[in-house]
């Protein structure tokens, strides 16, 4: 059976007959399109199974988001990838694999792509084409109009699970063990500031999202994001904060760096920062040595050391400061050093953690205290191995003893 011509067919009768579409209520459509489909499968003689999936279809290209909505549904996809309207990829248990369906226009999906934009207030547009949005269940989109995209207007939708991870569950999937666990959530009620490093897909927010769950309930938290993904249900003094693009005419741009300055004036125990990409860097550094301990933050990079050059990297971009001046800081606001890796088997692993000393000739010390060891791999091809202590303890015991815990 041809669903496409069976489907546009459907969706061109109805826009002929109901000239309020956008006017009557979901209900009310949903009873147009069941008729359509049920006067439709009468004549055609079509499987009651088949029926269901013609209306959600047909639903779907008026009221949801048309070929994307089983898509977004289905809870065992992690990403979906549209490269054009005709091109769509999902990843599915670390696999990425072409899906058998497209758009019925360019057009059509531009519509989807402005629908999902003006839902959390931001603007895409020819002369804008490049923006940050996310989807009512908090899942992370990405969005490139032409004339940058060459081949038509891209999306990608990185999905989130309805129920966050607890560290519960990064223990059943071996990406951590649970003497690490135990001494992460030590570490951060004892107001360590923890910075966690990662490729793209390491699993960094939802690492983040963890750890932020270990904070004291009775903590007050600034959340500050480029989009809101986190997901903290532990603390009901929580403000969360979502920067804003540039309008059309260029003003009213609200940038991360404009909300740690402002957060640092909302009375916070801890400033969590999604993730640092630029000049914020030493906004989120002065925070974190000016009474604010216990915060977290993220960033792109491929180890502990790259980590720390990025930040010096990014902390330059928006200040002209003697290196030295720029590793002082790094290394008195920073404590514990958190690395993720995404494996050859796509498994998503906590591969180092190190302690962050003082700077000595010129360069900041690192202290190792957990590494990812590879021991094999099993018949399945998948990566056998655990983080082990190095053998080092942590050198830093100053917050540890003022919170009145002992490792």
């Amino acid at each position: 059976m041809d669903y496409d011509h069976v489907i546009k067919s459907l969706i061109q009768q109805l826009r002929e007959t109901l000239d309020l579409m956008h006017s009557i209520s979901n209900e009310e459509l949903k009873e147009y399109v069941e008729a359509a489909v049920f006067d439709y499968a009468r004549e055609h003689k079509i499987k009651s199974s088949e029926i269901k999936y013609l209306v959600d279809r047909v639903f779907n290209s008026f009221r949801g988001y048309d070929i994307l909505q089983p898509l977004i549904d289905d809870k065992t996809i992690t990403e979906i990838m549209i490269n054009n309207h005709k091109e769509i990829f999902i990843e599915r248990d670390g696999a990425i694999s072409k899906v058998d369906m497209q758009f019925e226009s360019e057009q059509k999906l531009e519509d989807i792509i402005q629908a999902i934009v003006s839902r959390v207030n931001r603007v895409v547009n020819e002369s804008s084409p490049i923006v940050d949005a996310r989807l009512q269940d908090g899942s992370r989109v990405n969005v490139v109009l032409p004339p940058i995209a060459l081949k038509g207007p891209v999306m990608t939708i990185r999905k989130f699970p309805e129920k966050p991870l607890m560290i519960e569950d990064l223990i059943r999937f071996n990406s951590i063990t649970q003497e690490v666990a135990d001494f992460l959530e030590k570490l951060v009620i004892a107001k360590y500031n923890i910075f966690i490093g990662g490729g793209t897909g390491s699993g960094k927010t939802t690492f983040l999202n963890v750890l932020s769950n270990f904070v004291p309930k009775d903590e007050r938290i600034i959340t500050i994001e480029d989009s809101a993904e986190l997901q903290i249900k532990q603390v009901p003094n929580l403000v969360s904060l979502e920067t804003r693009n540039a309008n059309t005419e260029g003003k009213g741009e609200i940038t991360i760096r404009d909300l740690i300055r402002s957060s640092l004036r909302m009375r916070p125990d801890r400033i969590i920062v999604g993730e640092v990409r630029g000049e914020e860097a030493l906004d989120m550094l002065q925070a974190m040595n000016t009474g604010h301990d216990g915060s977290l933050s993220t960033g792109h990079a491929n180890s502990v050391k790259d980590m720390l050059s990025r930040l010096e990297t990014m902390v330059l971009s928006g200040a002209e400061l003697p290196v030295t001046v720029i590793r002082k800081q790094i290394s008195s606001a920073i404590d514990i050093m958190v690395h993720l890796m995404r494996l050859r088997d796509n498994s998503r692993k906590v591969v180092e953690i190190s302690e962050v000393l003082d700077v000595e000739d010129g360069e900041i010390t690192l202290n190792p205290l957990y590494q990812f060891v590879e021991e094999g791999e099993n018949e399945k091809g998948e990566v056998i191995g655990a983080l082990q202590p190095t053998g080092n303890d942590i050198q830093n015991t100053t917050k540890l003893k003022l919170a009145g815990i002992s490792l």
